[in-house]
């Protein structure tokens, strides 16, 4: 089993907090005006919003339920995720999970039915760096 690097997009990120949940505390985080690159390809736009909800451990799990998108230059792309996140010493929080995408952009095709895993990095600003590799 091996990674290979297929994307990298950059995002500017809001955080709104949601009312708490099972006395739960919970988080709307959006991603916007992402640009980078996947699979090749320039990320002309990309936005996304993830749920999160603090556990008992103290970290984060989060979920982006089919909310997200990119756009690229034959198309677009859908996508939905899951992960973990913990605070960082910075001020930020770094966060591990899966995600699948579903297009019909040509050059984007081969990532249906992929599992593709990633590291979601955010700066105390808000500033996040998404890195995608697939899983193979």
């Amino acid at each position: 089993m091996s990674l290979k690097r297929i994307g990298s997009i950059k995002y500017t990120t809001t955080l709104r907090v949601l009312p708490a949940q099972d006395g739960k505390p919970r988080l709307e985080v959006t991603g916007f005006g992402g640009s980078g690159d996947l699979n090749g390809n320039k990320v002309i736009d990309s936005s996304s919003t993830y749920n999160a909800w603090l556990r008992s451990d103290g970290n984060w799990q989060g979920e982006c339920p089919n909310s997200g998108i990119i756009f690229v230059e034959d198309g677009m792309v859908t996508f939905s995720a899951t992960g973990i996140g913990s605070p960082t010493e910075d001020g930020g929080n770094s966060w591990k999970g899966v995600t699948y995408f579903e297009t019909s952009a040509p050059s984007l095709a081969q990532l249906n039915g992929k599992c593709i895993v990633y590291n979601w990095d955010v700066d105390a600003q808000g500033v996040a760096v998404w890195e995608l590799f697939e899983y193979s």
